[in-house]
C-alpha cells in the first residue's frame, strides 16, 4: 500500500499559499474600489493631469511638436505623483488615527496585505492617468512614438509611483489626518515645478536645476525623456539608483515610525 502522508504537507501548503494570494487579490480590488468611490481623490488625481496637458501642451502649444513631446514625458511623471503621495500620505494618516492599523495587526490577513494593496492600487491610477495622457498626446498633441517608446514610457509611469508611495507613507505614518493633505500639496506641486516638469529646467533660474537632482521627479522625468527620445541629463544608472534609494530610506523610516507612533 502506497503512503499518501507525504502529500498532506504539500497540499495543505498549496492551500496556505492560494489563500494569500486570493486575501492579497481581494485587499487590492478593494482598496481601488474604495479610493474609485472617493471623488475628493479620484477626480483631482485622474483629471488635473489630462486638464493641465490639454490647457499648456496643446492649446498654448499649438503646433510646437517640441512642447507637446517634452510635456507628454513630464506630465506623465506628473500625474503619477498624486495617488502615491495622497493615496499614501493622507489615507494612511486617516487609517492611522482611526485605529485601523492597530486593528489590522491583529486580524487574520497576509502583514504585507495592506500595504501592498495601496501601491496596487497608485500603480493603477498611475497606468490609467497614463493612458489618458497617451491618448491624448496621440490624437490632439500630434505626438508621434514608436510602439515599443509608449510601452516603455506606460512601465515608467506604472513603477515610477513606487517613490512616491514611499514618500507619502513616510508622510503619513507621522503627520495627523488633518494635517496630511495641506503638508502633501505643499509637497506634491513645489517639487513638481522645481523638478522641470510644467517647464524644462533651461527656463528656469540656475539654482533651480542645481537643486533639481534633490527632488524623485526630476530622475523619473530623465528616464520618461529618454524612453521618448528626447534629450536628457544625468547618467541613466544614476537616475535609477537614486530612485531606488530614495524609495528604501522613505520605506524604512515610515516602518520605524508606525512600529513607534506618536
Amino acid at each position: 500500500m502506497i503512503s499518501t502522508m507525504p502529500i498532506v504537507p504539500f497540499l495543505a501548503e498549496e492551500e496556505s499559499s492560494f489563500s494569500s494570494l486570493r486575501a492579497y487579490a481581494l485587499e487590492a480590488k478593494y482598496e481601488f474600489l474604495r479610493v474609485l468611490r472617493t471623488p475628493a481623490f479620484a477626480i483631482p488625481s485622474l483629471l488635473f493631469p489630462a486638464l493641465f496637458y490639454f490647457l499648456f501642451a496643446i492649446l498654448l502649444n499649438h503646433g510646437n511638436g517640441n512642447a507637446s513631446h517634452y510635456l507628454f514625458a513630464t506630465y506623465s511623471v506628473f500625474g503619477v505623483m498624486a495617488p502615491g503621495l495622497f493615496g499614501f500620505g493622507v489615507g494612511v494618516a486617516i487609517e492611522r488615527e482611526r485605529g485601523w492599523l492597530a486593528l489590522r495587526r491583529v486580524v487574520p490577513m497576509p502583514p504585507g496585505a495592506y500595504l501592498a494593496a495601496k501601491m496596487i492600487m497608485a500603480a493603477a491610477f498611475a497606468l490609467i492617468i497614463y493612458a489618458m495622457l497617451a491618448l491624448m498626446a496621440a490624437t490632439l498633441g500630434g505626438v508621434r512614438l514608436d510602439p515599443s517608446q509608449w510601452l516603455l514610457l506606460g512601465l515608467i509611469a506604472t513603477l515610477g509611483v513606487l517613490p512616491f508611495c514611499a514618500l507619502g507613507l513616510m508622510i503619513g505614518s507621522r503627520v495627523s489626518a488633518a494635517a496630511a493633505p495641506a503638508i502633501v500639496n505643499f509637497i506634491y506641486l513645489p517639487m513638481a515645478f522645481l523638478s522641470g516638469l510644467w517647464m524644462p529646467l533651461s527656463m528656469l533660474p540656475t539654482l533651480v536645476s542645481r537643486v533639481a537632482v534633490l527632488w524623485p521627479p526630476y530622475h523619473l522625468a530623465q528616464l520618461a525623456l529618454v524612453a521618448t527620445g528626447q534629450g536628457y541629463a544625468g547618467a541613466i544608472t544614476d537616475h535609477i539608483v537614486f530612485l531606488i534609494a530614495f524609495s528604501a530610506v522613505c520605506f524604512a523610516v515610515a516602518r520605524r515610525w508606525l512600529a513607534k507612533p506618536v
